[in-house]
């Protein structure tokens, strides 16, 4: 079964962290279909590359190179396809290849493991992108293909990973005397994009227990609403809840601000930021359902939707330029636009060591510019290493 087709629990280990937090949300948003990005997609082809590439190596007997070159070569036909998943891809076996070459033995390995934590969770079950175990160590490792910096994901009491542990746990207790367990999430696209956090037998049981009393509730669709930025970022019923709704609304439009100085202060602004953060998001969301119901054909009282700005677009660009180049244009001097490769392109096409060798000495890291990031971040704080001027200005 390929990875887009898989099917996917109730409660599943990768919306936990939603439905653990914002227990009824799981029943709610049943009532509204489960679509998909374009992100999405590129993320599971870039799975599916990663699953070959970790299958060869561990079991070459049965998966050999050829069979790896055809799977490789069929992926290569997807419209979203990019040579750059080659590279990301290979990061993401060398570190599992550090991992099993550190281990005092062989490490058991399943890739791709379904695995049932239903003792824990109702119906609960997920996929384990690899897992190894060796001697009383279970290592859990998950790839991520996203390079978003704000999709950075940590693995540090990660509840989807630690989902895959119970069940993992569950699977291989009566083979293995497992007492600690590691989670690695590797993010091949983002700098430093390797996350690991270890925990004992007992903290992952103690998550387990909490985890079967939240579980209870949200199977019923009972419990508290919890409206925030990060619980409602992938629900899909995001657009029409009413609790994020009332809660943004509160936020957004309170007047209860009393006799207050002219000037905010930074702390007044540090909250402000954080409050605001989600009402942005809820805006665009709230914008986005109210066009699809225009769209529909649904009236939503003072809005309407409109065609945008049109754009063109070639039927045949070659036919079009040989008439141009006929009609006396001069096809190298006006037809065509001549720009070098940028740094990273030239660094995919000759390779990271070669390029290194070859052109690492005229390459300089420029600083990027400031950002602001909420304070859980785990970028390293800056304040004035360059100038405002210098900071914000335009780059020729």
């Amino acid at each position: 079964m390929g990875h887009s087709e898989r099917s996917h629990a109730i409660l599943s280990a990768s919306g936990a962290h939603r439905w653990l937090a914002c227990t009824p949300s799981a029943r709610l948003e049943e009532q509204f279909p489960d679509t998909t990005s374009e992100a999405a997609r590129e993320g599971t082809l870039a799975h599916e590359l990663a699953e070959l590439k970790v299958r060869n190596y561990f079991y070459t007997v049965d998966f050999g190179k050829r069979k790896l070159t055809a799977a490789v070569n069929k992926l290569k036909k997807e419209n979203l396809w990019q040579d750059e998943m080659m590279g990301y891809t290979d990061d993401y076996l060398d570190y599992i290849k550090s991992v099993a070459l550190a281990m005092k033995n062989t490490p058991y390995v399943a890739i791709e493991k379904k695995v049932d934590f239903s003792t824990y969770v109702p119906e609960g079950f997920g996929t384990a992108d690899c897992i190894l175990i060796c001697g009383t160590t279970i290592h859990i490792i998950d790839f991520k293909y996203g390079k978003s910096p704000n999709g950075r994901v940590s693995a540090e009491n990660n509840p989807q990973m630690m989902l895959y542990a119970l069940g993992a746990y569950e699977a291989y207790k009566i083979l293995y005397q497992i007492d600690t367990i590691i989670l690695s999430i590797v993010q091949p696209r983002l700098p430093d994009g390797i996350s690991e956090w270890t925990c004992s037998l007992e903290e992952l049981l103690a998550f387990g227990a909490y985890v079967q009393d939240r579980a209870k509730l949200a199977i019923e669709g009972m419990g508290e609403f919890c409206p925030s930025e990060k619980t409602c970022q992938f629900c899909r019923a995001k657009g029409r809840c009413q609790a994020r709704a009332q809660e943004n609304v509160k936020l957004a439009f309170s007047s209860d601000i009393g006799k207050l100085p002219p000037l905010i202060t930074n702390e007044q602004m540090g909250k402000y930021l954080i409050q605001g953060n989600d009402v942005a998001k809820w805006l665009s969301d709230l914008q986005d359902c109210a066009l699809a119901e225009c769209l529909a054909g649904h009236e939503v009282p003072g809005w309407k939707a409109v065609e945008g700005r049109a754009s063109r677009d070639w039927t045949d660009m070659d036919q079009a330029f040989d008439t141009l180049v006929r009609r006396g244009v001069t096809q190298e001097a006006m037809l065509w636009e001549r720009k070098p490769l940028t740094l990273a392109q030239v660094e995919k096409l000759v390779g990271k060591k070669d390029f290194s060798d070859t052109v690492g000495e005229y390459v300089i890291k420029k600083p990027g510019k400031p950002a602001l990031v909420a304070e859980s971040d785990k970028r390293q704080a800056i304040t004035n290493i360059v100038s405002a001027e210098d900071a914000f200005k335009e780059e020729i």
